[in-house]
């Protein structure tokens, strides 16, 4: 997901999917300790997904304590 895409949502919709976001995270590193993951690439698209969501929260957060 882009940072674009994820500028246009609302911030429960960023809520939402971060929550997912580490839902998800949490399977693939129960999964890479169990068994071979089919695609190791995931597990850092979603630590960044994450960071994007965070940041984004932060950025909104003082843009609207500034005000």
């Amino acid at each position: 997901m882009k940072i674009s895409e994820l500028r246009e949502m609302s911030d429960e919709q960023l809520d939402l999917t971060a929550k997912d976001a580490a839902t998800q995270l949490f399977r693939l590193r129960i999964q890479a300790q169990t068994e071979k993951l089919d695609a190791p690439s995931e597990v850092r698209r979603n630590r960044r997904l994450i960071a994007r969501v965070r940041t984004l929260q932060t950025e909104r957060a003082s843009a609207s304590s500034a005000s």
